[in-house]
């Protein structure tokens, strides 16, 4: 089977960690299945006299590149200031009908078109499935169905996609309740987990990974990983760490728009000589970062199936997380780690995370259990899952298309 991935979720030179999950789950897909792909991951069309801060990062990527072996295509579309959560599908789409049609026009064929993120990517994608007569699935990872459906136009094209697309999955229970209340009746929807890299994140001896990386080898350290944003919560973490033993240390790891204002926070809590943000680091050094802290904590406010925490436990360390839709079917075992209550629009109470990360710190799991938690987890029985589904679509896209 030959897909034509459709996303913008997907790593490209000036994020090498954006969206990594989807290169994952489709480079497992290939190993296992021996399938192959060609992926579209537009980036924001950005003139070189605005090219500056973050925006630099998409006037460099270039517009093909190859990543895992996989060719990848990097069209530019217009992203309008002030429209365009409502215009972003015609763009986008735009941008995309017309990569696709270079790709056929230059021989290559396809048997379906793989999109992920439902708004405004999948929608984008019905565009271009019609453009090619290629049946459609849609993945839902978070947002794209528990926040932006709130948004009026946005919903709308959402139904819309969801009428054209022949199938979708969802990577959490949570999210596929989402999608099935958005669709037409009868509308295949299935859950298929992001499963975790067994190889890649695997455990080291603690000692070992805080050497490599210059940390402290007798303080307590919370690890804290992903994007500098409100969403994700690093803040709460930062109002909590006073309340821990005072020799705890946090390490953020990521970056983003909020650091400036992580960075004056943490002077003004006076906990600014404890906590270190220390950039990105590369995917496959993250095992290090995750074998050498006591504990990993995630705060957010939305999440759909959180990839750190299966990452964090393969490499043996236990996490906290806010009780939020995907992350309670991540952590079902309190043995691997703790959910912390986070109602919808408020904080989590610091004096709860602290306690609870306290109770990990003091009273550490079993790393080896930890580990075998993870390995129930791996991207096979996601694999599996998706060939199924896959080729059940091109089937009955066959038999329309026979008729």
């Amino acid at each position: 089977m030959r897909l034509l991935v459709f996303t913008t979720l997907f790593p490209h030179p000036g994020a090498p960690h954006h969206g990594i999950f989807v290169l994952e789950r489709l480079r497992h897909w290939i190993e296992a299945t021996g399938g192959s792909a060609v992926v579209i991951a537009p980036v924001p069309y950005v003139p070189r006299a605005l090219a500056r801060g973050r925006f630099a990062e998409y006037a460099a990527v270039p517009f093909e590149e190859s990543r895992a072996g996989i060719r990848v295509l990097h069209p530019r579309y217009l992203l309008l200031p002030k429209v365009s959560m409502s215009v972003a599908p015609w763009t986008l789409g735009r941008a995309g009908v017309a990569a696709a049609r270079r790709l056929v026009a230059a021989g290559e064929r396809f048997d379906l078109v793989d999109a992920h993120y439902l708004y405004p990517d999948g929608v984008a994608a019905s565009f271009v499935a019609r453009s090619l007569g290629l049946p459609l699935v849609v993945t839902a990872r978070g947002t794209d169905v528990n926040l932006i459906p709130r948004h009026a136009i946005p919903r709308q094209w959402l139904r819309f996609l969801l009428r054209r697309a022949d199938a979708a999955i969802a990577v959490a229970d949570a999210l596929r309740h989402e999608v099935v209340a958005l669709a037409p009746a009868g509308f295949p929807c299935v859950t298929l987990r992001n499963g975790v890299d067994l190889a890649k994140f695997r455990p080291l001896e603690r000692s070992v990974a805080r050497a490599r990386l210059r940390w402290p080898s007798d303080r307590p350290i919370v690890l804290s990983v992903g994007h500098l944003i409100e969403r994700k919560g690093h803040h709460h973490l930062l109002a909590a760490l006073p309340r821990l033993p005072a020799g705890t240390l946090l390490k953020l790891v990521g970056d983003g728009e909020w650091r400036t204002r992580l960075e004056a926070q943490a002077r003004s809590l006076g906990i600014a000589d404890r906590v270190e943000f220390c950039g990105r680091i590369a995917h496959d050094e993250l095992h290090v970062a995750y074998s050498a802290a006591d504990a990993l904590a995630l705060l957010s406010s939305r999440e759909g199936w959180p990839n750190v925490l299966l990452e964090a436990l393969a490499c043996g360390t236990p996490v906290v997380a806010t009780k939020v839709f995907g992350t309670p079917e991540v952590i079902r075992d309190e043995r691997v780690g703790r959910l912390v209550d986070a109602p919808e629009g408020e904080a989590p109470a610091p004096d709860a995370v602290a306690a609870t990360l306290g109770e990990l710190i003091t009273s550490p799991p079993d790393r080896a259990h930890l580990r075998r938690y993870a390995e129930g987890h791996s991207w096979q029985e996601t694999v599996r899952g998706m060939q199924s589904l896959f080729e059940q679509v091109v089937a009955r896209h066959a038999v329309g298309a026979s008729r």
